[in-house]
C-alpha cells in the first residue's frame, strides 16, 4: 500500500504538470535554440544530410514545438507524444548509427540510441496515461 502523501503527490496536477514539463524539456529547449539559431539549424540539417535543409529545420522547430506544447498542455496528448515519439526514433538512423562506426564514437552514440529508447518510453506511458485520465 502507498503511504498517503506518496498517493497524494502522484494524483496531483502539479506533479503531473512537472513530470510532463520534464519529458518535453530538452525538445522545447532544441526546438527555442533552432528557432533563435535558424541558420544553425539548417547547418544541423545540412551535417545529417538532410535536404533541403530549411524544409527538415522547420518541420523539426514544428515538431518539437508543437508536440510539447500539447504534452504540456495535455490536449491531444496522443499526438504530441506520437509525433516525439517518432521524431526521437527516427534521430536513431539518421544522428546515431553506432552500428556504422568503431570505438568509444560507436558506444556513446549507442548510449544515446538507448536513451532515445528511454524517452520514446517516456511518451508511451504519457499518451497511456491521459487516455486513462481524460475526462469523456
Amino acid at each position: 500500500m502507498t503511504p498517503a502523501i506518496i498517493s497524494a503527490t502522484l494524483r496531483s496536477p502539479v506533479t503531473a504538470f512537472v513530470g510532463r514539463l520534464l519529458l518535453v524539456f530538452m525538445f522545447l529547449g532544441s526546438g527555442i535554440s533552432k528557432l533563435v539559431d535558424f541558420a544553425g539549424a539548417q547547418a544541423e540539417m545540412a551535417q545529417f544530410g538532410l535536404n533541403p535543409p530549411w524544409l527538415f529545420a522547420v518541420l523539426t522547430i514544428i515538431t518539437q514545438l508543437a508536440g510539447s506544447v500539447l504534452i504540456l498542455l495535455n490536449r491531444a496528448t496522443w499526438l504530441g507524444a506520437g509525433a516525439l515519439g517518432i521524431f526521437t526514433l527516427l534521430t536513431i538512423p539518421i544522428a546515431h548509427h553506432f552500428w556504422s562506426m568503431e570505438g568509444q564514437m560507436a558506444q556513446m552514440e549507442f548510449y544515446f540510441a538507448i536513451e532515445h529508447l528511454a524517452v520514446i518510453g517516456g511518451m508511451l506511458l504519457t499518451a497511456v496515461l491521459a487516455e486513462r485520465t481524460a475526462r469523456p
